[in-house]
C-alpha cells in the first residue's frame, strides 16, 4: 500500500539530519554555548574579584537588568544605536540599489571595473577600512581636508561629524551586498516589463518605484533585515575611528558600551546584560523578517 511508511522510508527520513549534523555540533559549539554563557553571567555579580578568586560568585538574579534599565547613559546609548544604525541602513540601501541600477545602464567595461572595485571594498577588513579612512580625514596629513579647504578641521572632535565619519566608512563597506544582490535581482526581471515601462514614457526613478520595487520586495526585505543586523551591533568602526566611543563617551553604541562595561570597568555581569538585550532586538527584528517573508508566501 502506498499508504503505508515502510521502514527504509523512515530511515530515509534521518539522512539528511545525518548529514547536517558535523555542521550542527559545529554551530552549536560556536553559537549555543556562547550564548548560554552569555545568559548566565548576566545573572550573575561576575567582576574582577570573582575572576580573580578574590570573592565568591553570587546570583544577582535580575540586579544586572535593573541596574542597567536604571542608566541614563544606557537609554541614550540606545536612541543613539538605533538612529546611527537607521541612517546607515538608509544610506546604504539607497547607494546600493543607484549603483545596482546604474550596472544596468553601462556598458561590460565599466561593469565589471565598478563591481571589482565594490567587492574590493567589501573584502577589505572593517579595521583596516576604519584605519584608512581615518587617515583620509586626518586634520593634518589626510588628502580630504586639503581637497576641500577646510584647515586643520577634526572629523572625529565634534559628535555628528564623527557618527558622519563612520557612516561613510559603513557604507563604503556595505553597499556592495546590496549592490549585487539587487542587481542580481534586477537581471532575473522579464526584460518585456521594463521595456513595456520604457515605452509608457517612465522616467527611471518611475520605474524603479512602480515596477522593480514592487517584483524585487523580497530581496529588498532580506537586504533591509541583514543591513539592520550588521548595522545595530556594530563595532570595529566606532571604536577604532573615534578611539573607543568618542570624547566623553559622545560616540558611544551598544556593542562598544557593553565592551566599556565588560573590559574597561570590569563589569561582565552588567556587560553580558547588555549583550542578552542586543541579542532581544536582534532577534525581535529576524521574527519581523520571517513574518513577513511568510506573508509574501515564500519559506523562511
Amino acid at each position: 500500500m502506498t499508504g503505508l511508511r515502510t521502514p527504509h522510508t523512515r530511515r530515509g527520513g534521518w539522512t539528511p539530519w545525518l548529514y547536517l549534523a558535523p555542521a550542527l555540533v559545529v554551530l552549536a559549539g560556536l553559537l549555543v554555548y556562547p550564548l548560554y554563557e552569555l545568559g548566565l553571567i548576566s545573572f550573575l555579580e561576575y567582576t574582577q574579584a570573582q575572576v580573580s578568586g578574590g570573592e565568591p560568585v553570587r546570583f544577582r538574579g535580575l540586579g544586572n537588568y535593573t541596574t542597567l534599565f536604571e542608566d541614563g547613559q544606557f537609554w541614550q546609548v540606545l536612541g543613539a544605536t538605533v538612529l546611527f544604525a537607521a541612517a546607515c541602513v538608509v544610506s546604504t540601501l539607497l547607494v546600493g540599489c543607484a549603483l545596482a541600477v546604474l550596472l544596468t545602464r553601462v556598458r561590460a567595461v565599466p561593469r565589471t571595473a565598478l563591481t571589482l572595485a565594490a567587492l574590493g571594498a567589501w573584502a577589505t577588513p572593517a579595521i583596516t577600512g576604519s584605519t584608512v579612512w581615518v587617515f583620509l580625514f586626518d586634520p593634518d596629513f589626510g588628502p580630504v581636508n586639503r581637497v576641500l579647504g577646510l584647515g586643520d578641521f577634526s572629523w572625529t572632535y565634534g559628535r555628528y561629524s564623527a557618527f558622519a565619519l563612520v557612516l561613510l566608512e559603513v557604507v563604503w563597506c556595505s553597499f556592495p551586498f546590496v549592490m549585487v544582490t539587487v542587481y542580481a535581482g534586477i537581471r532575473a526581471v522579464d526584460p518585456e516589463i521594463l521595456q513595456a515601462a520604457a515605452l509608457d514614457g517612465a522616467s527611471t526613478v518611475q520605474v524603479w518605484r512602480r515596477v522593480l520595487a514592487p517584483i524585487l520586495r523580497p530581496v529588498l526585505v532580506v537586504v533591509t533585515i541583514q543591513s539592520i543586523i550588521w548595522d545595530f551591533k556594530i563595532f570595529t568602526q566606532i571604536y577604532v575611528m573615534t578611539g573607543g566611543g568618542g570624547i566623553a563617551g559622545q560616540n558611544l553604541v551598544l556593542n562598544v558600551y557593553a565592551y566599556q562595561k565588560a573590559f574597561a570597568s570590569s563589569q561582565y555581569g552588567l556587560g553580558s546584560a547588555i549583550g542578552v538585550v542586543m541579542l532581544l532586538i536582534l532577534l525581535a527584528v529576524t521574527l519581523v523578517y520571517l513574518r513577513l517573508l511568510r506573508r509574501q508566501g515564500e519559506e523562511p
